[in-house]
């Protein structure tokens, strides 16, 4: 039996060792198929990647930052443009805690810098890019053709050239302009695909931020390659920037001194100057402002940000498209609700007096005795309170609304900084059912004081400067409600699409004409009569602050009269005395500047 199962058991063994090969074959093929494999999906594949992994550390992109195109005033002068600055750097990777005290001294001496101050900047850390800290900027050319002498000696440091953006006029039209930051880590992310780079910086308000893709170009760069120790080993090409497209506004720079000029003294305030033919902005100023020339800086302390955003007079804050309670140069509105209604046809005369009560309040005339019996004409001319009183609670808070609504109130005007505007208030019966923005609905209903209250702009009634310009647009042009503008982009802003036909009867349209004429005949508007001055029309205003503060002077004007080419409405925040003492004197200057001008071309 023994004899007999060995052949057996040698057969096995001898099939066994013949399959060694094929297993060994197959494990070899196995791994030269993994291999060959691998190698493909590292060179056919991922090579495009893997070679651009390569070059990127063999090759150095320097981006050359775009020249971003100038602001032009509506005659070509410089309101914004670029400047070549020269700034002072070290490269971290190439200067280690025991040589900086040496090269910072170098720099020091050689420069003629502070020490302290060139440590404080090298402890704050690397720059935006990651490799290279700022450690002065704004370098004279004496300084920076000292560093290019002594260059070879003072490894690791570098004098690089910025592009800033510069504001010639410093804090002039700030708001209007705006300003330039550098993008953040978010909007790069979003932005890289259109040709952003970390190094860039972007409008962040105004015209900069609304014209962005026209005014910033297109980065330029120099490709250099260099070796494991990142030492340039020779320039491999170069690609200019493009610059950025230069963007002519409608402003007028004498208009815009002259409204800023006029706000000097006040506590706080705006001016708008509008074509009213077909929307252009011509000045539009704002107090407390802001130097937009303070972002261009390289360098900034928390200190001075904190100061200026943190600023209890909120300096950032546009007065021309923030909301206020307007007080009588409201009254246009009121009267326009009212022929609209039916009720209060454009003839009608009232009774005026003292004081009329409403609800558990008696509103009085700003006389303290009425003005007899008067329409709509003397009603505007003397600002009368119980004429307009009686108009507005007559024809209800729907009609007013409904008024108000078409001369563009309770939205954004359309102007292509309105992402700063405010649509402001116009209340009514539907709005205070709803909770006032602020309570539970249904617990603070519209009652007759509400009315009253919104008749003569008060309470519930609060508006921008630049809605109120758009406004009194449509009485200056004829009945067209027009569309703010800064910059004409060769459109044609007369066209339908641009502006809209308000539904006012040409009998209300007159009526309302004929008492702001009157207003500056020999009404409360007296004051804006004079050399220099065409004949205009227009409507004062003395607001109370609903948020309690100080009354607001207001004055609302266009010349000439009757068809106007320029509307001017002066607001000063916060000043008591009334429309006609400090509002009215604010316009009448930029309108004579306006007509000197005009005479002169």
């Amino acid at each position: 039996m023994t004899r007999s199962a060995s052949p057996q058991r040698d057969a096995q063994r001898q099939s066994g060792l013949r399959q060694q090969p094929l297993v060994l074959f197959g494990l070899v093929l196995l791994f030269c198929s993994a291999m060959v494999a691998r190698l493909v999906w590292l060179q056919v594949l991922e090579g495009p990647r893997y070679r651009q992994l390569a070059d990127e550390n063999r090759i150095r992109l320097v981006p050359r930052s775009p020249t971003r195109g100038r602001l032009l005033d509506r005659k070509g002068r410089v309101l914004a443009s670029s400047k070549l600055t020269y700034s002072l750097y070290v490269e971290p990777r190439l200067v280690d805690d025991a040589a900086w005290p040496a090269l910072r001294d170098r720099l020091a001496s050689l420069l003629d810098l502070n020490p302290s101050t060139l440590d404080r900047r090298r402890q704050s850390g690397p720059d935006r890019n990651g490799y290279r800290i700022n450690l002065a900027s704004e370098l004279s050319p004496e300084q920076v053709l000292r560093f290019r002498e002594q260059s070879l000696g003072l490894k690791g440091a570098q004098v690089d050239v910025d592009i800033l953006r510069a504001y010639p006029h410093g804090t002039l039209a700030a708001h209007t302009l705006g300003y330039t930051q550098p993008i953040t880590e978010e909007e790069y992310t979003a932005l890289a695909d259109r040709g952003y780079k970390i190094r860039d910086r972007i409008g962040r308000i105004g015209v900069e931020a609304a014209y962005e893709s026209h005014l910033r170009g297109e980065w330029g760069g120099q490709m250099l390659e260099v070796n494991a120790m990142g030492e340039v080993q020779r320039h491999l090409g170069d690609r200019p920037s493009v610059a950025g497209k230069d963007l002519t506004l409608t402003l007028d720079l004498d208009l815009q001194k002259v409204a800023e000029q006029v706000l000097a003294d006040k506590p706080g305030g705006a001016i708008v100057a509008m074509d009213p033919r077909n929307g252009a902005i011509l000045a539009l100023a704002s107090k407390p402002n802001f130097d937009p020339n303070f972002f261009s800086k390289l360098v900034t302390t928390q200190k001075e940000y904190d100061a200026l955003f943190s600023n209890p007079k909120k300096p950032l804050l546009s007065r021309a498209m923030n909301a206020y309670d307007p007080g009588s140069t409201w009254k246009p509105v009121t009267a326009m609700a009212g022929m609209a209604s039916g009720k209060f046809p454009a003839e009608v005369k009232l009774n005026t007096t003292a004081c009329i009560t409403y609800g558990g309040h008696c509103f009085p005339d700003h006389n303290g005795a009425g003005f007899g019996r008067i329409g709509y004409a003397d009603a505007l001319r003397f600002s009368s309170n119980t004429f307009f009183y009686q108009v507005g609670v007559g024809s209800g808070s729907l009609a007013l609304k409904k008024a108000a609504t078409q001369l563009g109130f309770g939205r954004k005007t359309g102007i292509e900084i309105g992402w700063e505007e405010n649509v402001g208030l116009v209340g009514d019966e539907a709005w205070a059912k709803e909770g006032r923005g602020w309570a539970e609905p249904g617990s603070t209903p519209w009652i007759p004081e509400d009315m009253a209250s919104a008749s003569i702009g008060q309470s519930v009634v609060q508006i921008t400067p630049l809605q109120l310009a758009r406004a009194y647009c449509v009485f200056a042009n004829g009945g067209w409600l027009v569309t703010p503008h800064l910059a004409d982009q060769g459109l044609d802003w007369t066209a339908p699409s641009r502006r809209t036909k308000v539904p006012i009867k040409p009998a209300t349209l007159a009526k309302i004409r004929q008492g702001l004429r009157k207003v500056v005949e020999d009404g409360t508007g007296y004051g804006l009569n004079g050399e220099g001055i065409p004949p205009a029309a227009g409507k004062t205003g003395t607001a109370e602050d609903s948020t309690g503060g100080p009354d607001h002077a207001w004055f609302a004007s266009y010349a000439p009269y009757p068809n106007g080419e320029i509307v001017v409405v002066a607001f000063a925040q916060n000043t008591p005395g009334g429309g006609s003492v400090h509002a009215l004197p604010m316009a009448k200057k930029v309108i004579e500047v306006w007509n000197r001008n005009r005479k002169q071309t």
